[in-house]
């Protein structure tokens, strides 16, 4: 658990590291404790999962929550989310490392924590499908759970899944974050699935695909490879993510569809 004081006045004289400044009194304020939330999403079989674990202690002991957990005295929140990732879903270090994550927001509620004040900041990531993972540290278990199959969920969890699916959505129209959805090499319609399980929405096959292909840098065809898809029509071309980074035009999604 980490205590977090209060920030040094601005133009105040400061001490050696550790040492509060002169005239300044660290214990004017009660302290707090910093947490990082995990929001992690990925699709499986056409449905959007969320990474969660089972509470293995008390408060919410049982309860399905966000990998996650306190933020050590000498680390960044980034590096106490990657760390508990690993901790509480049992994940190789190094596929952590190589995920994409990024800061969602912090929430801050006075009472959002039964145990003391706890301001949690947020991370989310969107991932190809990875391996089963198997709870370790708070974690009595861990799984890929499809949303909606979840049920109640510890803290305010719910809220920050709510928020991490909405930022995702939203990020899909703008960037080539899709892409972090699919294996290495992946067909058109795979890529679409993606957009449809996110958004749950049914996207008009042609016209994603022109769209699609119409981007420059979006995504680049694999010379020679192809993949059978279960129809009776020729095999798929398979493509791979393209070095652009942002959608211009963006790839909006579309109003009254949905599933």
């Amino acid at each position: 658990m980490t205590a977090v004081g209060p920030r040094a006045r601005e133009g105040g004289a400061r001490g050696p590291r550790g040492t509060a400044p002169q005239g300044y009194d660290p214990h004017a304020f009660e302290p707090f404790a910093v947490t990082v939330d995990l929001a992690v999403f990925t699709v499986r079989e056409g449905v959007l999962h969320a990474l969660l674990i089972r509470r293995g202690q008390e408060p919410y002991a049982g309860a399905w929550a966000l990998p996650g957990g306190f933020v050590l005295p000498r680390e960044s929140t980034e590096l106490a989310a990657r760390r508990e990732l690993a901790e509480e879903t049992g994940l190789p270090d190094d596929l952590v490392a190589g995920l994409h994550l990024e800061q969602l927001r912090t929430y801050s509620e006075p009472d959002r924590d039964p145990r003391m004040r706890v301001v949690s900041v947020a991370y989310t990531a969107l991932v190809p499908d990875l391996p089963e993972p198997h709870g370790g540290g708070d974690a009595a278990h861990a799984e890929w759970v499809a949303l909606g199959g979840c049920g109640q969920l510890a803290f305010d969890h719910a809220e920050i899944l709510a928020d991490a699916r909405e930022r995702i959505g939203a990020k899909l129209e703008y960037t080539c974050l899709a892409t972090s959805f699919c294996p290495p090499e992946f067909t058109l319609g795979e890529l679409q699935q993606v957009y449809e399980t996110v958004w749950g929405t049914v996207l008009d096959r042609p016209n994603f695909r022109r769209k699609v292909l119409a981007t420059p840098g979006f995504v680049e065809q694999v010379a020679g490879a192809s993949r059978l898809t279960g129809g009776r029509g020729k095999p798929a071309a398979l493509h791979r993510a393209g070095p652009a980074t942002a959608l211009h035009p963006p790839l909006l999604r579309p109003e009254g569809r949905q599933t």
